[in-house]
C-alpha cells in the first residue's frame, strides 16, 4: 500500500502520478478502503468463531453488484439502435416534404 501512495516523477521532475489517497471518495481508492476495512473486521471477528470467515463472501458479492450496476445492467437494458433502412426511409420522406413545400412557394 505504501508503494501505491508514493508519487511518481519524470526525469524533468514533473509529476506523472500523484499516488492513491485512501480518503478519496471516488475511484479505486474507495473500493480498496472497503476491502481493507472488511479484512480487519473479519480478522477480529474470526477470533470469536471460524464462521466469521464467511463474511469474506461480501467482497465478491459487492464486485458482482458493481459489475451489474455499472456495466452489464445498462448494456442489457439499452435500447437497440434504429435500423439504417428506417433512417433512409425517414430521410426520403423528409426530402419529399421539403420539395413539396418549396414548390408551393
Amino acid at each position: 500500500m505504501s508503494a501505491m501512495a508514493k508519487a511518481a516523477f519524470a526525469d524533468d521532475d514533473s509529476l506523472l502520478d500523484g499516488g492513491i489517497d485512501l480518503n478519496m471518495e471516488q475511484g479505486l481508492a474507495e473500493h480498496l478502503k472497503d476491502v481493507i476495512l472488511l479484512t480487519a473486521i473479519v480478522q477480529v471477528l474470526s477470533a470469536l468463531s471460524s464462521y466469521f470467515w464467511y463474511l469474506w463472501l461480501l467482497a465478491p458479492a459487492r464486485a458482482l453488484h458493481l459489475l451489474w450496476a455499472n456495466f452489464l445492467g445498462p448494456w442489457f437494458s439499452a435500447d437497440s439502435q434504429p435500423v439504417p433502412e428506417e433512417n433512409e426511409k425517414n430521410d426520403k420522406k423528409q426530402r419529399r416534404q421539403e420539395r413539396r413545400q418549396m414548390k408551393r412557394f
